[in-house]
C-alpha cells in the first residue's frame, strides 16, 4: 500500500464513528483509537468488566492438504506437531537469520490450519509462506478477506456471552477453540487474547460481522479501541511487532525462547541461526523496566547505562492499573536481571529506571 493509497475499513467502520470513536490510520486500516469514554475507562472495562475490540484487519491464512502439519511445522519455530484438533499455538514466522517475519498464532482443525498474522505484515507473511511452499502437497489460501473477527475480553466476558452462544463456554480451555453460534451467528470461538483477561476470539464470515458486533455490544460488551488495547498488552508485556520484536531482532532475545522448539526434530526456517546464537550466548535482551522518577517513558526515547545510549525504549507508557510508568527496552545481556537500573531520556531529562518481571500486570482474570 502507497502513501496515496485509501485507507481499509472493516465492516464497523460506519459504527465505530456513530459511536464517537476517534478514528486514525494504523497499518493501512482506518482503526477507532479510542471513543468518548477515553482511554483509561476503556482500559478499565477490559479489567473489570467486558470490553469488544474490532480486529477484523487481521490477516489469516488457511493450509490445507496432507502435507499441510509438516508444512507449517517447516515455517513456524514452535512444534505444531503437539496440537491436536481444536488447539491453539502462539509462534513465530522467522526468516533465515532466525529473526521475526511475524509473530503468530496457528490454529489446528480436523482438516486444515490456520495462521493469524498482524494487520501490518499480512502481504510481506503471505509472500513469506508461499515462497517457502516449495513441492509440499498443500493449498494455501489468504482468506483474511472473508474473516471478520471481534476479541470480547475481560473477567466478565464468559457470563455475558454464555446465554447468547450455542456451545459451553466453560468448555473451551485456554488456546482452544471450538465452533458455535454467538448471538445466531456461525463464528469459530477461540479462547485467546492480547489483553491477560479471560475472554474469547470470535472468527466469524465477514458479512455477518456487523450482526455479531451488535450482539455482543447488546449484551453489554463496552466498545474498545487501539489505545486501550495497546496499554493492556504493555501491562502483560506482550511483543508487539515493531517494538518489541522485528526482522533485526530474534525470539531469544526478546524473550519468547519459550516459542522455539530447536530439538522438534523438524527442520525449520531459522534453526541454524538460533542454534548458533544460543551456542555463543546472547549480546542483548529484552527487559520491562520501571521509571522512578517523574515522566513517562514513550516509544523512542533514549535508553542510557553507564553514561552510553544502549537502546530506545520499545513500547511505554503510564499503566492505568498500576498508576507508574512502564516500558519495555534491550539492554545487554549482563545487565537484563531485575534489580539492574538504568536511565531513560524523558524530554531532555535522565529517568532513572529499574529493570522489573514481566508481566507488569499478575492480576488479570486469564492468570487465575
Amino acid at each position: 500500500m502507497t502513501d496515496s493509497a485509501p485507507l481499509l475499513r472493516t465492516p464497523l467502520a460506519d459504527i465505530h464513528r456513530s459511536l464517537g470513536g476517534k478514528m486514525v490510520p494504523f497499518a493501512g486500516w482506518e482503526m477507532p483509537v479510542q471513543y468518548p469514554a477515553g482511554i483509561l475507562a476503556e482500559h478499565n472495562a477490559v479489567r473489570n468488566g467486558c470490553g469488544v475490540f474490532d480486529v477484523s484487519h487481521m490477516g489469516e491464512f488457511e493450509v490445507t492438504g496432507p502435507d499441510r502439519n509438516a508444512f507449517v511445522n517447516r515455517i513456524t519455530c514452535n512444534d505444531v506437531s503437539v496440537l491436536a484438533p481444536g488447539q491453539v499455538q502462539y509462534s513465530g514466522l522467522l526468516t533465515r537469520e532466525g529473526t521475526f517475519v511475524d509473530d503468530c498464532t496457528v490454529y489446528r482443525f480436523d482438516n486444515k490450519l490456520m495462521i493469524v498474522v498482524n494487520a501490518s505484515n499480512r502481504a510481506k507473511a503471505w509472500e513469506h509462506v508461499v515462497d517457502l511452499k516449495g513441492g509440499a502437497n498443500i493449498r494455501l489460501r489468504d482468506i483474511s478477506d472473508d474473516i471478520g473477527l471481534l476479541a470480547v475480553q475481560g473477567p466478565m466476558t464468559q457470563a455475558l456471552l454464555q446465554p447468547i452462544a450455542s456451545i459451553a463456554l466453560d468448555g473451551i480451555g485456554y488456546y482452544h477453540h471450538g465452533a458455535g453460534r454467538i448471538g445466531g451467528v456461525d463464528c469459530f470461538v477461540s479462547r485467546t487474547g492480547y489483553t491477560g483477561e479471560d475472554g474469547f476470539e470470535l472468527y466469524c464470515r465477514l458479512k455477518d460481522t456487523v450482526a455479531l458486533w451488535e450482539a455482543v455490544t447488546r449484551v453489554g460488551a463496552v466498545p474498545i479501541g487501539l489505545g486501550a488495547r495497546d496499554s493492556l498488552r504493555l501491562e502483560m508485556g506482550y511483543a508487539l511487532y515493531g517494538q518489541e520484536i522485528d526482522d533485526t531482532i530474534t525470539p531469544l532475545e526478546a524473550g519468547l525462547g519459550w516459542i522455539v522448539k530447536l530439538d522438534k526434530g523438524s527442520p525449520f526456517v531459522g534453526l541454524d541461526a538460533l542454534r548458533a546464537q544460543k551456542e555463543r550466548g546472547l549480546n542483548r535482551k529484552l527487559v520491562g523496566f520501571r521509571l522512578d522518577g517523574r515522566g513517562i517513558a514513550r516509544h523512542g526515547y533514549p535508553v542510557f547505562s553507564g553514561g552510553k545510549q544502549v537502546d530506545v525504549v520499545r513500547s511505554g507508557g503510564q499503566s492505568p492499573s498500576l498508576g507508574v510508568s512502564i516500558g519495555t527496552t534491550f539492554l545487554p545481556a549482563g545487565q537484563a536481571v531485575v534489580g539492574t537500573r538504568f536511565e531513560v531520556e524523558c524530554r531532555n531529562e535522565k529517568i532513572p529506571a529499574e529493570v522489573v518481571k514481566r508481566p507488569f500486570w499478575t492480576k488479570g482474570s486469564v492468570r487465575k
